[in-house]
């Protein structure tokens, strides 16, 4: 069959049929067909269920042996096509709608927000244009002459003259008071062209604004909590669909009378939507999914539901949050940002649209266009390829070093890939790439098997020894910084802040049982690190809300992690809710809980599913309170288990102080906290070795995320402990984990069922364990360093450290509080490394994949 590269072409090429027999003999072709059964053609492109490697060599993220970049959570990347370079986690694409030559690329990162131009015929950037700050929500005119941008919570809407790939003329129109919070997000202009209408994200309502007189603005309430996310004109000009991201549902808007027709539920999370060229189907991406729901636009029922995942049953991770079609509305192209690829499906039959495979691309992708004049799928990747080098990182020779605003949140560089339309051999090919760069398996058995006998389960429901988990979260410190002085790991001691004689209870834990030197975090900040520590995934919410927050540009936008927003709360739900759903016991110390209205007050829970589940009396973060006090509660409490017979079999406990005050005047110094945050660890797994539950207990310790700290791998390596009598004894662990093995292992061993793809394609701890136990317990070693040492009343880093807020985790911010805390341990003047990128350094470029290299 001839290679063919018109998106026609290919679907006349393709032999619609379901069968694994037909897959097989056309794979044998080299022709992808239409795909019924996933999980036949996961079989059909990997031959088999790749086996484990027994003995295999340490794996470091970045380029592997196969040509793939390997990520810190043991996915990979292998993007097709050729790759141009963008800004800071690009989050929309808008195609000019006459010439076809034009892309406009809204950028929403925690660096610079701009509107980048590209030249879609010469694949290259013409121009650039830095706003104050945006949402989603980019549009050009019907007529291609001026372009539409959200302006985030200053409450406007950028407008812009276009013209031969330039921006010019910049105007504000205000859609909301400055002091209210409504936040533009999509954006669209009416059929006529005299209406912009514009979803207000957290003003949960809609806005028509008069193009001829933008001080005309109607609003029209659409509920609480239903955080309009974008719009979509129906071709008569009559309706208007609006995506209700927090409702699960789509608004039904009569343009006319500027109301709520009715409101037609979808899967969670409803974002991007585009209609078939009859406008009778209205496809809607379900980005807190792994669905498009498919709504008949007469009766609004549901005619279809895709699923966009490599496996059909697989559990939620997916993320699809944007979509688009062919213009013949034959090919549905749709980004699945957490799986790194484009799902593509034959939606020529009404009721029965079958996959055509996958497109591998870069890293979180946000948004896929299909231009039909040049027949190419452009697709934004918000984390690009790798990271960008690092001149304005922390650098002590600057100053004010306050002004450094280049860190690990905005070192990200966006991508736009272009990709002609593929043939059906192009099609197997990708595919194939999509499924070799994900760990998942068909069946989501352990991306792993144990050598031998081992406590951690070789699948769910198979028995364990250890009954007990007690998971234990601290606050961002990197490998380097505490273990960079052990000589039997992968360290750096010149990168080393914390080492034995501040830390040397977490220095014993890991020489007595298991040195973890090749452990990473999914996480970038405490507001996804938490989320990710808790249900293995931050949803998009989290992910597209979190860089706003942190920039703190009019602080109207929220921390959006631990509870605080439902629309927060991943599709898996959290570990406390697969426990309740196994009926494993659990209770909470202090994660996912606020302080009560007055400081001594007794917690409140900020989940249903904690009520009743937590100590009260534990306190959560908060600087100010001992760590050690915190593990004296705990220590209560488990001698009262120890009188009742019964501990919970989920144990989650926080130990936050290790994040520090910084050089804040007065309070104890970043040495003095990091020293007593050990102790309390020290004190509290004494405790339990000493405990009747030792014998069949595991504890895991983990960051919630290493915060841009210095580390010669990579900024998501992070000090992680596991400490049991099945743990091996004096032992060093290279294997690749991240904060999902951790949860994966706890999975197996109390018999819950994975809560997002990433636990379930996660490499179990195995390694770490053993299959007979050694129930010699661990002492406590006291403090080294002075824990009532201050910080003094001058000097460098006092004055800065009193302009942040300790109020809550990350709300300092974290490149000064990084520069603060080098300084303070190895003098004023002494020089911060850069942070390292490793696991996004590596781009991979093929003879047919080109990256541009224009800066």
């Amino acid at each position: 069959m001839p290679c063919v590269r018109r998106y026609s072409d290919f679907l006349s090429c393709v032999c619609v049929s379901g069968g694994s027999t037909a897959i097989r003999r056309l794979c044998r072709l080299g022709v992808l067909p239409v795909v019924v059964n996933f999980c036949a053609l996961a079989v059909c492109l990997h031959g088999q269920e790749p086996t484990t490697r027994r003995h295999e060599p340490r794996r470091l993220p970045g380029m592997s042996d196969e040509g793939t970049i390997l990520l810190p959570n043991q996915w990979s990347l292998k993007p097709a096509g050729k790759q141009i370079k963008l800004g800071d986690f690009p989050v929309q694409i808008a195609l000019h709608p006459k010439e076809g030559r034009w892309a406009a690329v809204l950028h929403a990162g925690y660096g610079d927000h701009e509107i980048v131009i590209v030249d879609m015929k010469g694949a290259s950037v013409v121009s650039r244009v830095t706003v104050p700050q945006v949402f989603y929500g980019i549009s050009f005119d019907r007529d291609g002459k001026q372009l539409f941008a959200s302006g985030g919570e200053h409450e406007v809407v950028h407008r812009f003259d276009f013209a031969d790939g330039y921006l010019s003329n910049r105007h504000e129109i205000r859609v909301a008071k400055a002091d209210e919070t409504f936040v533009p997000a999509g954006l669209a202009t009416s059929i006529d062209g005299k209406t912009l209408f514009v979803a207000g994200g957290w003003g949960h309502a809609l806005a028509a604004v008069s193009l001829d007189d933008p001080s005309r603005v109607r609003r029209l309430p659409l509920g609480e909590e239903s955080y309009p996310y974008t719009v979509l004109p129906a071709p008569d000009g009559k309706r208007l669909y609006v995506s209700l991201w927090g409702k699960a549902a789509v608004a039904v808007v009569d343009i006319e009378t500027f109301e709520v027709d009715d409101t037609w539920p979808s899967e969670s999370h409803p974002t991007e939507m585009a209609l078939s060229p009859d406008a009778d189907r209205l496809f809607v991406a379900c980005s807190n999914s792994n669905l498009v729901s498919i709504l008949d636009t007469h009766s609004g029922r549901a005619t279809e539901t895709i699923s966009t995942a490599l496996y059909p049953k697989a559990p939620s991770g997916s993320t699809p949050n944007s979509l688009a079609l062919s213009p013949d509305g034959k090919v549905l192209f749709v980004a699945n940002a957490d799986n790194n690829n484009v799902a593509v499906f034959n939606t020529s039959e009404p009721g029965a649209s079958r996959s055509l495979g996958y497109i591998p691309v870069g890293w979180y992708p946000t948004s896929v266009r299909f231009n039909p004049r040049d027949e190419r799928i452009y697709v934004a990747n918000g984390k690009g390829l790798m990271s960008s080098a690092n001149p304005q990182g922390p650098n002590p020779l600057k100053d004010p070093p306050a002004t450094v605003r280049q860190y690990i949140g905005g070192l990200f560089r966006g991508t736009l890939s272009v990709i002609e339309s593929p043939s059906p051999a192009d099609m197997a090919r990708y595919s194939e790439a999509a499924f070799r760069a994900s760990p998942l398996k068909s069946d989501f058995a352990p991306a792993a098997e144990p050598d031998g006998p081992n406590p951690i389960p070789a699948k769910a429901g198979d028995k364990s020894p250890l009954r007990h988990c007690i998971y234990i979260i601290k606050e961002n410190r990197t490998y380097d910084q505490v273990f960079g002085d052990m000589p039997e790991g992968n360290g750096d001691p010149h990168l080393c802040l914390f080492g034995e004689e501040v830390t040397p209870n977490q220095h014993a834990l890991s020489r007595q049982f298991v040195l973890l030197d090749n452990f990473y975090v999914e996480s970038e900040v405490s507001a996804d690190g938490h989320e990710w520590s808790m249900a293995a995934y931050a949803n998009d919410f989290v992910e597209k809300t979190w860089p706003l927050v942190y920039r703190g540009n009019q602080k109207k936008l929220v921390y959006p992690g631990e509870g605080h927003f439902d629309i927060a709360t991943p599709a898996g739900g959290y570990i406390w809710d697969r426990c309740r759903e196994a009926g494993v016991s659990y209770r909470s110390y202090g994660e996912f809980i606020d302080e009560g209205k007055k400081r001594g007050d007794p917690g409140v829970a900020t989940l249903p599913a904690l009520e009743g589940h937590f100590d009260p009396q534990f306190r959560p973060y908060d600087l100010d309170y001992p760590d050690v006090k915190r593990a004296q509660r705990f220590i209560e409490e488990l001698h009262g288990f120890e009188k009742t017979g019964e501990m919970p079999a989920f144990i989650v406990l926080r130990l936050p102080n290790d994040h520090t005050y910084g050089q804040k005047k007065g309070k104890p110094t970043p040495t003095a906290m990091v020293a007593e945050n050990d102790l309390a660890l020290g004190v509290l797994v004494e405790a339990v070795t000493e405990s009747k539950f030792w014998k069949d207990t595991a504890i895991f310790v983990v960051e919630d995320d290493a915060q841009n700290g210095s580390d010669h791998v990579d900024a998501h390596r992070t000090v992680a402990l596991v400490i049991s009598p099945y743990c091996k004894r004096h032992h060093v662990d290279s294997n690749m984990y991240s904060t999902s093995s951790m949860l994966r292992s706890m999975e197996l061993i109390l018999g819950l069922k994975p809560m997002s793809q990433f636990d379930a394609a996660a490499r179990p701890m195995y390694g770490s364990f053993q299959a007979e136990p050694d129930l010699e317990g661990f002492q406590h070693r006291p403090a080294r360093a002075d824990l009532q040492a201050r910080n003094p009343t001058s000097g460098w880093g006092v004055e800065q450290s009193a302009q942040l807020d300790f109020g809550r985790e990350d709300a300092a911010d974290d490149i000064l509080l990084n520069e603060i805390i080098w300084r303070s341990v190895r003098g004023p003047d002494s020089r911060m490394p850069p942070p390292v990128r490793a696991s996004f350094v590596i781009a991979r470029a093929d003879d047919d994949e080109e990256e541009d290299d224009d800066d």
